[in-house]
């Protein structure tokens, strides 16, 4: 069975690789010059060096990312510390995680910046979110986050501590955009892993770039299968005859014929794709729904070590300006010899993101040293700011059902990408998961008896 593929991030990339290795033949179209989507590395000339576009994370949950790096045989490349620390102004810093002692000290309210009775009221508050995130009331996707949290009574300190990280982590958006439901979705289906597992979810990150982790062994992949990959090649319409997929139309007028097709496409660009599927408005509402939520990272090369204390450090009350440090040196086993690299994300960075890159570096150098001593003295020596506009998608009240499923009405037509219906809306679980299933359905119809429409 021939299968078209269209998109070349992560849900494409994936998508192409399970089909390959299920055996069939896979045609995969790229708009860009390169593959990964979101997920990449990028040349800087001023130093000499290839940076990844911002600091991708993992969660130990992650299951169908994992196969995906199993599949392109880079599992290796991600670790699991098992730790994150927080880091106060001035310097203090408080190792952070969900299990252990750690964890059970931030059950009973003990958290950076919570203090006297804050810390019961915490616990309570805490206790009660689980319980309504587990039994979820019909009100939830209803309000914000933000309204969920002051529902709960959850001290200023303890969000400022927490919380609000939290569902800014998870959700990619602030507390006071994002449906309460999205958050409280995310945390049960993390309990869920956790107790599958037996292991206390955790975070991780890849030892090596984004485009070694990510393309180049499903580069190898695609060469050893025969998977053709076509670059700057644009869709126009997936065509459609008598309820059945029949290929695709790019935008040359060429027309590319397919027994199957998965249309991998980012949210924003799937309007006019599919205008020959029966229901494609409810498809392309999803575009109208989900607005674009923007996130700032830094590459920040300094001409000394700045002291941290873990491989990765989240500022207490740096939101908006600098959220996240990361050390690349010790992520990464990184020689320093063109210069110390750490870098910084800021996510809903909707205030930062039209700010000069002068302006931004400034602002994060200016927080290095608020917060990391031996930053004090340090001299930049290059700043190379990453603008992502489109890094995620907004969920906001009302919108919990406006995902639309893998499946469509069309035989042989299937949806993936992290904007489809999944258990996670993080980018490169949930583009991972909407693959699986996205492959799945393509799998029942080739098993299907429709010899006429293949």
């Amino acid at each position: 069975m021939h299968c078209v593929v269209i998109g070349g991030g992560l849900a494409g990339l994936a998508s192409s690789v399970w089909l390959s290795e299920a055996g069939h033949r896979v045609t995969l179209l790229e708009r860009r010059g390169s593959l990964g989507g979101r997920t990449i590395s990028m040349p800087v000339a001023a130093v000499d060096d290839v940076p990844d576009n911002g600091q991708h994370v993992f969660a130990s949950g992650y299951e169908h990312l994992m196969r995906y790096l199993d599949s392109v045989g880079t599992r290796q490349h991600v670790a699991f510390p098992g730790h994150m620390t927080i880091r106060m102004p001035g310097g203090a810093t408080r190792r952070s995680a969900f299990g252990g002692i750690a964890g059970l000290r931030a059950a009973l309210g003990d958290l950076p910046g919570v203090r006297g009775l804050d810390r019961l009221r915490t616990a309570r508050a805490q206790a009660l979110l689980i319980r309504q995130a587990l039994r979820q009331p019909e009100w939830l996707d209803q309000i914000t986050a933000d309204e969920w949290f002051r529902r709960l009574r959850m001290p200023t300190s303890a969000r400022e501590a927490l919380w609000d990280g939290i569902v800014i982590g998870l959700t990619g958006d602030k507390p006071d955009i994002s449906s309460a439901k999205v958050p409280a979705d995310l945390l049960v289906t993390g309990i869920r892993r956790a107790r599958q597992t037996r292991t206390p979810i955790s975070i991780g990150y890849p030892t090596v770039d984004l485009d070694t982790l990510f393309v180049t062994g499903a580069q190898k992949v695609f060469a050893d299968a025969g998977v053709e990959v076509r670059h700057r090649a644009v869709v126009r319409a997936v065509e459609v005859v008598d309820g059945a997929v029949t290929g695709v139309t790019v935008t040359d007028g060429e027309f590319l014929s397919a027994d199957a097709v998965i249309c991998a496409v980012p949210v924003w660009s799937i309007g006019g794709l599919l205008d020959q599927v029966p229901g494609h408005d409810e498809i392309y509402s999803a575009s109208q729904h989900l607005t674009p939520v923007p996130i700032v990272s830094v590459n920040l090369y300094l001409d000394r070590p700045i002291a941290m204390d873990d491989w990765g450090e989240i500022l207490h009350g740096g939101e908006g300006v600098l959220e996240q440090v990361w050390d690349r040196q010790r992520m990464h086993g990184r020689d320093a010899a063109r210069g110390y690299l750490y870098s910084t994300t800021v996510s809903a960075a909707y205030d930062l993101i039209g700010k000069s890159n002068a302006d931004i570096t400034d602002l994060q150098m200016q927080m290095l040293r608020r917060y990391y001593p031996g930053a004090r003295r340090a001299e930049l020596i290059h700043g190379h700011v990453v603008r992502m506009p489109k890094s995620t998608f907004a969920q906001r009240p009302g919108t919990a059902d406006i995902r639309p499923e893998q499946r469509t009405s069309v035989r042989g037509l299937a949806l993936a990408g992290d904007w489809t219906r999944t258990d996670w809306t993080t980018t490169m679980e949930g583009a991972c998961q909407s693959a699986a299933r996205a492959v799945e359905v393509i799998l029942e119809f080739a098993e299907s008896p429709h010899p006429e429409s293949r």
